[in-house]
């Protein structure tokens, strides 16, 4: 596991073992991020990420390296955490990240009480705790910080994390391999 681009790329992270832990794939972190930049190379520049059921962190290192000004790495692991604060410190990231070590179900309503407003979401719980899919873009769609953000759910093709959730829609599911990414945006009012 590698950072694919950016400032760190080609810089090893660390992983560990276990079926709670699953890094997305290179290839799919890779595929994630084109997506992303697509037409604007420097699109993530400046933003802020929450990086959520963060496992390795992989994904939030990705957005740090590729130009994001903060990333929150919420994982209740405490073994998660550790490898987390171990690839930043090899990467010798000190600034722009937060790790909250505790459930998602509390970090969330946390962030919010913050008055952070959030740019991306990225959520890959383990693909066996399918209840953590809907109860987390339930409670994403009822909170002001991600009301302007990209919300992106990993999930094993086979499962459909939903299409609505209060006012949060699918806008694109994206496979690759065994993976899928589905894309959620909050519903504009019409006028």
């Amino acid at each position: 596991m590698r950072v694919i681009a950016g400032t760190f790329r080609s810089r090893p992270l660390h992983s560990t073992r276990g079926l709670d832990i699953r890094p997305t794939a290179d290839r799919l972190r890779e595929t994630l991020f084109n997506v992303l930049t697509a037409g604007n190379p420097k699109a993530l520049e400046g933003s802020v990420w929450v990086d959520l059921f963060a496992g390795t962190g992989a994904v939030g290192i990705e957005a740090l390296s590729r130009g994001a000004a903060m990333v929150y790495f919420v994982e209740h692991s405490r073994r998660a955490v550790e490898v987390i604060k171990a690839n930043l410190e090899s990467l010798k990231i000190a600034r722009g990240t937060e790790i909250l070590q505790q459930e998602v179900s509390h970090a969330i309503p946390l962030l919010a009480a913050r008055s952070l407003r959030a740019n991306f979401v990225f959520l890959d719980p383990p693909y066996r705790l399918q209840n953590a899919y809907p109860e987390t873009l339930e409670r994403l769609a009822g909170s002001e910080f991600t009301a302007d953000a990209l919300i992106i759910a990993e999930h094993e093709k086979r499962f459909d994390p939903g299409e609505h959730f209060g006012d949060l829609e699918r806008t694109r599911i994206l496979q690759q391999g065994d993976a899928a990414l589905s894309f959620y945006r909050r519903r504009r009012p019409s006028p």
